[in-house]
């Protein structure tokens, strides 16, 4: 099997095959949002307050959990692979193995996560929780590998890293409601 063939067997390229034109410009448009969104940030330390987590529960929502999801993939290596893409335009490896590392990776799982709990049932309820889950699971993942570069200290880092982001979250959980809300009325689901 040459080269060629081999990539072209690749599950990556599967993936990409299997997507319309219409679903990757909706991917690639929340992997921008989410892009916007980190640079509206309140700088403080160890983690600054941004409106990413917003993005990228919207993602999930009006994507769908594989879509969705891989709108943030897409952020997270972009970033990753040297795109100035995280909060403050910074970028590269040490972001992600540095204090921040740990919301930056729960972002593609909580956008899935968003996406298959809305999926399964599209109520009003549904969508509250898949939403205060999401960010549930962003925050703790988050505090929990933020605790490695606090001394292995997990309360300092819960509070540090998730208490004293509690008001900050209720108003972006209830934004992003509100936005899809308004929106899903017309659509429901972007296209799939």
């Amino acid at each position: 099997m040459s080269f060629k063939e081999n990539v072209k067997s690749s599950s990556i390229l599967k993936i990409f095959e299997t997507i319309r034109s219409s679903q990757l410009f909706w991917i690639l448009s929340f992997s921008f949002l989410t892009f916007l969104g980190a640079q509206v940030a309140v700088p403080t330390q160890p983690v600054p307050f941004t409106l990413q987590t917003m993005i990228v529960l919207l993602s999930g929502a009006f994507l769908g959990a594989s879509n969705g999801m891989l709108s943030q993939i897409i952020y997270v290596l972009s970033g990753a692979l040297g795109m100035p893409v995280f909060a403050g335009y910074t970028l590269g490896i040490d972001r992600l193995l540095g204090p921040t590392g740990g919301y930056l990776f729960a972002f593609p799982v909580a956008a899935f996560l968003v996406g298959y709990l809305i999926e399964k049932k599209k109520s009003i309820w549904m969508v509250l929780t898949a939403m205060v889950l999401g960010t549930l699971l962003i925050l703790l993942s988050g505090s929990a590998y933020l605790s490695l570069f606090l001394n292995g200290d997990y309360y300092n880092a819960l509070f540090s890293g998730a208490i004293i982001f509690s008001i900050w979250d209720v108003i972006k959980i209830s934004a992003a409601f509100s936005i899809y809300k308004l929106i899903s009325k017309k659509y429901p689901r972007l296209p799939n």
